[in-house]
This record gives C-alpha cells, sequence and structure tokens, in this order.
C-alpha cells in the first residue's frame, strides 16, 4: 500500500505532461488545477494510510476496493468509535485516491450509503460543538487587554474581527493586509479562498463599525493595520523581541491556527489574573459560533447570516447555533397564559 499512496498524485501529473505544449492560458489553469490536485492528495494522505494499514492486516484490496471492504472499514472506525465527520472524512479520501487513479468510486454506492444512515443513527446526529460567548463576555475579555502593547493590538483585532466577521481560523491566519478594504460604511474583507470556496471565486465580507471605538471591529483593525507598518503581507503575524526592554515587534511570520486558537483560549477561557476559568471552554470556533447564535437571538434572518458566513444551506446555521437550552429558548415561556 505504500507504493500505491506514493504514485496516488501519478494521475494529475500525468495530465500534466498530455497538456506540456498547451496555450499559454491553457497551462496556466492547469497549473492551478494541478496545484489543486496535489493539495487534495497532502489533505487526505493520512486518512488513506490508514486505509491501506487497514486492508492490509485483513488481506483486503485497498485499489481499487470494494464496496464490501470500504462498508467494513466505515463500521470498524464507527465501533472505534470515531466522530461522524472523521468517518465521512476518510470515505472523501477513498472516494478522491479512486478518481484519481480512474477507477470506479465504491463511496457513492446505494449499500454504503445504508450503512453510513445506520452508523449516523448509532453515533446520533448532534456532534460536540464549540460552544458560543456573549457578546458581554468578549468585551470583558477586550477590557482586559493591553493595548499599549503590541500583542494587546494584535489580540484586540484578532478577537473582534473573527467575531464580527464570522471567520474560520484558517481564513484568518490566510488574511493579508491587501485583502482589507476600509470604507466610510464598513470593512470590506475580500476572501482569497475559504472551506466552502477552495477555487478561489471573488467572496466578500463586510466588516461595521461600531459605537463604542474600543469595541469596533473596524477601527481596531485599522489600528492593528497602522502598528504592523505595511500595506501588504501576512495581517496576523507572531512577534519577536525589540532592542528596547518589553518591546515586542511585528514578524513577517503568519500565525498559525493552533497560535489562534491558543490566542482565544487565553483571552477567553481566562481572568485577568491568568486563572483558567473551569467552566469556561471557548476555542477559535466559538468565534464563528457566537457570530450565529448572536445573530439569530437577535431576529437576524438565515439569509443576512449566511451573506457574513458563506454556509450554502440553512443547515449549518441550525447546528452551530446554541440554542439547545430548554428553559432558556422555549415557545412555552411566552404561551400568555
Amino acid at each position: 500500500m505504500s507504493t500505491e499512496l506514493a504514485r496516488i498524485s501519478d494521475q494529475p501529473q500525468a495530465l500534466g505532461s498530455q497538456l506540456a505544449t498547451a496555450a499559454d492560458n491553457v497551462a496556466r489553469y492547469l497549473k492551478l488545477g494541478l496545484e489543486g490536485a496535489d493539495n487534495t492528495v497532502l489533505a487526505y494522505s493520512a486518512d488513506l494510510k490508514s486505509f491501506g494499514e487497514y486492508c492490509e492486516a485483513n488481506g483486503l484490496c485497498p485499489l481499487p476496493a470494494d464496496v464490501a471492504t470500504v462498508a467494513r472499514y466505515a463500521a470498524d472506525l464507527a465501533d472505534i468509535p470515531r466522530k461522524l465527520s472523521t468517518i465521512k472524512r476518510h470515505l472523501a479520501a477513498i472516494h478522491k485516491h479512486h478518481q484519481l487513479r480512474g477507477y470506479p468510486s465504491p463511496v457513492h454506492s446505494e449499500e454504503l450509503a445504508l450503512v453510513l444512515e445506520g452508523i449516523t443513527r448509532a453515533l446520533g446526529k448532534r456532534q460536540k460543538q464549540a460552544p458560543a460567548f456573549t457578546v458581554d463576555e468578549l468585551k470583558e475579555s477586550i477590557r482586559r487587554l493591553d493595548v499599549t502593547t503590541t500583542a494587546g493590538l494584535r489580540d484586540r483585532a484578532l478577537l473582534l474581527l473573527g467575531f464580527a466577521g464570522a471567520f474560520r481560523r484558517s481564513e484568518l491566519v490566510a488574511l493579508n493586509v491587501e485583502h482589507l478594504e476600509f470604507t466610510e460604511r464598513a470593512l470590506i474583507v475580500h476572501l482569497p479562498k475559504s472551506k466552502t470556496n477552495q477555487a478561489g471565486e471573488a467572496e466578500d465580507k463586510a466588516v461595521f463599525y461600531a459605537s463604542t471605538a474600543s469595541f469596533c471591529p473596524v477601527r481596531c483593525t485599522r489600528a492593528w493595520v497602522q502598528q504592523l507598518g505595511r500595506s501588504t503581507g501576512p495581517l496576523f503575524v507572531s512577534l519577536k523581541r525589540g532592542k528596547v526592554k518589553g518591546e515586542a515587534l511585528p514578524t513577517q511570520k503568519r500565525l498559525s491556527a493552533l497560535r489562534v486558537n491558543g490566542l482565544v483560549q487565553l483571552h477567553l477561557n481566562h481572568d485577568e489574573e491568568g486563572h483558567k476559568i473551569p467552566e469556561k471552554n471557548y476555542s477559535a470556533h466559538s468565534l464563528r459560533v457566537s457570530f450565529i447564535t448572536v445573530s439569530v437571538l437577535r431576529g437576524q434572518s438565515n439569509r443576512f447570516i449566511k451573506n457574513q458566513t458563506k454556509q450554502k444551506t440553512d443547515a449549518m446555521i441550525d447546528r452551530y447555533s446554541r440554542l439547545d437550552d430548554v428553559v432558556s429558548f422555549n415557545a412555552a415561556q411566552n404561551l400568555g397564559l
């Protein structure tokens, strides 16, 4: 199986050689397509390795795999148990592997769909989600920041922009200064790519001014850009020590997604003395979940919410909005009795 894994990307490269003498515009688009295929291979490599080792241990054929093999693999993952989203990701990797190698995919069969439906029922459709914080909790975290420091300015912009823009952490770390357009009405963020926009089509988010300057995502982001002192390059970057004691200077190195998550946890889950608050378990994804939850509670339409989150369906809004408290969110309390 290790040999097969090493050859996963042979298919797109072979296609590239066939069009090596193509016109310049064809070659340009081909290059982007090949980059996408290579990225897919990298993203799925760990899952494919897992599937390959499973097949090797059980005397099964990984490529081309039959429906029974994939169904057995999915069932065993469920028995571990793995999360439903993890199982679906493994199946997507197997599907893409077969697709790139020119084999019919066993993943989209009716039989496997029934097995997956059974797994879904067994594991339960409700998966653990990042909790949503309130606007008051966010403001309290902002108040604790020392915005006379470079780190404070950066982290304030990160929290406010992340929340007001309903950003994924992968989107935050990918932002460049040149993606920002400050206008009189709002800050327009031009997204290069996102989880639901892998093709890099034009996609914008609008972030609006707030009445209080210290909680305004637009003003605070502008303050951070001014601190950066440049008009291009990564927006959220790591810091290095300056020549003056206690001084921190921005680098050109992007924050990692892991670091963004750590900063959100630091500021939202800890008190002013740095002690962890036991009942708080917010993460970077809470920025996005909280935007959706707050918007739903304020009566915003799903259409308006999706215009910011860029989600394709209402289903994800229902999943992310944390309205499952049977006492706080219940129509029975307003029956007029």
